[in-house]
């Protein structure tokens, strides 16, 4: 199989399997910038395939042998099937083939500096936050993100300058596809474990990422597992931050304004930069933004222009998304699937002053729910009220036997609902004005409160 690097600077022909994922269109806009030409298929309609074919690429929905065309080159999504037929016409054909992540890495190498933010929570909040606070700061980055940015109505852009941001997963080792110049380590948890097995393992990978980074390592200085992780590695600036004043940069003088608004000074290196006041609730988003300047602080942001790009995000997209309020009752979808995220997402919203919190939870893998069974069934306690939804079993088969009714019944006054439909009967029925609503998950749980939402307005 050819170098991907050396491939990109020869061939400009490349097909896309799967262009409209969220993790595939950024990849293609910035080589469509490139002036590379593009095509691609999917099976399903997005916004994100809208944005590819505005750019004049040439999708094709479904998938067959012919769509490769006169391809150079072919990139494929993770989620891909072996037996995929644009896939084994690829490999038949002897056109070199390669999986996104590979594809991510070679495009990092493109800019001189790749900001590369990992951690088991928060990725996707904390690239967001540094993304808006660079393109306040003029500095025109190019992205890619996890989730929807308002500002930017994508989870991606292509800018002009030499700055890249982008979101490191640690899922399977993709990360360590990536060239950082500045790797942010935002917290290391136990996850992934059917891959990674021990925590140790887990750990020596951040290591890896970290001693990857050519110029500095922002990392959370609070987080055991974290510390773990940069022990041994030399050779570049290493910045911390938290809410220790041991840190470079840390939180003082703490409130809660606004029901859950955190307000707190920035201090670096001992001086005070002054207040910021967040639009998203929670004691971790108060350490997402702090590693978000101290990132920008490397990219050569300056602080006012930094803060300000701060204080005008309210969120990406599935991160404590406020979806609307009908009939007094408010509904919010956030991607927390880890009892780690839930607990903070759930504390978070308990102190937000509604009458009472419904959390709605669709479990995601089978091997993550049996492994953490009784860490989701504590968190899953701090809400006046639970619903649990079925597995959603995705890239696994269960082997495990467990299913979501043995977590509920570790649940006082949990219910199980197999449907998006039941758990709405199971809400609707009890819940009223100045209630808040929360779906909890990394899969289509949003979907269920389209399904409340669109009740509530019928109901007028």
């Amino acid at each position: 199989m050819p170098d991907i690097d050396n491939l990109l600077q020869s061939v400009k022909r490349i097909h896309f399997i799967g262009i409209g994922g969220s993790g595939m269109c950024p990849l293609a806009e910035i080589l469509h910038s490139e002036g590379y030409r593009l095509s691609g298929s999917d099976n399903n309609p997005s916004d994100t395939l809208d944005r590819i074919k505005a750019l004049g690429i040439p999708v094709a929905m479904g998938q067959r042998a012919e769509n490769i065309g006169d391809a150079e080159m072919v990139v494929y999504t993770a989620a891909l099937l072996p037996d995929n037929p644009e896939l084994v016409a690829a490999k038949e054909s002897g056109v070199p083939t390669f999986e996104r992540a590979e594809l991510f890495g070679a495009i990092s190498r493109l800019y001189k500096t790749c900001i590369g933010v990992c951690g088991t929570h928060g990725k996707t909040t904390t690239t967001s936050m540094l993304t808006q606070m660079l393109l306040e700061a003029g500095l025109d980055p190019s992205a890619v993100i996890g989730g929807k940015l308002p500002k930017i109505g994508a989870n991606g852009r292509v800018g002009k300058s030499d700055t890249f941001v982008c979101e490191a997963c640690e899922f399977k080792d993709t990360f360590l596809h990536l060239s950082p110049s500045v790797a942010v380590i935002l917290n290391i948890d136990e996850d992934h474990m059917d891959y990674f097995k021990t925590m140790e393992n887990l750990i020596r990978s951040f290591h890896t990422f970290a001693e990857m980074a050519r110029d500095a390592v922002v990392y959370n200085g609070d987080d055991a597992n974290t510390r773990r992780a940069l022990e041994g590695v030399t050779g570049k600036t290493l910045v911390s931050f938290g809410f220790s004043e041991t840190n470079d940069w840390y939180a003082e003088n703490l409130s809660v304004e606004h029901g859950a608004y955190d307000a707190f000074d920035v201090v670096h290196n001992g001086a005070v930069l002054g207040r910021v006041t967040l639009a998203v609730p929670g004691r971790h988003n108060v350490l997402n933004a702090l590693a978000a300047f101290a990132a920008a602080a490397l990219a050569g942001a300056d602080f006012a222009a930094a803060k300000k790009g701060l204080e005008a995000f309210g969120g990406a997209g599935r991160r404590f998304e406020n979806l609307g309020t009908y009939r007094g009752i408010t509904f919010v979808d956030d991607y927390a699937h880890h009892p780690a995220e839930l607990r903070v997402t759930l504390e978070a919203a308990m102190q937000m002053g509604y009458r009472r919190v419904w959390a709605l939870f669709q479990p995601f893998t089978y091997s993550r729910t049996y492994m953490l069974m009784d860490e989701f069934a504590e968190v899953l306690r701090i809400p006046d009220r639970c619903v649990v939804t079925r597995i959603m079993g995705s890239r696994e088969r269960n082997t495990y036997g467990v299913t979501a009714e043995q977590l509920a019944e570790k649940i006082p006054g949990c219910v199980c609902v197999q449907t998006f439909d039941e758990a709405a009967d199971a809400i609707l029925r009890e819940a009223g004005e100045g209630d808040l609503v929360l779906t909890l998950g990394c899969g289509d749980i949003y979907k269920a409160a389209k399904v409340m939402m669109r009740r509530l307005q019928k109901e007028g």
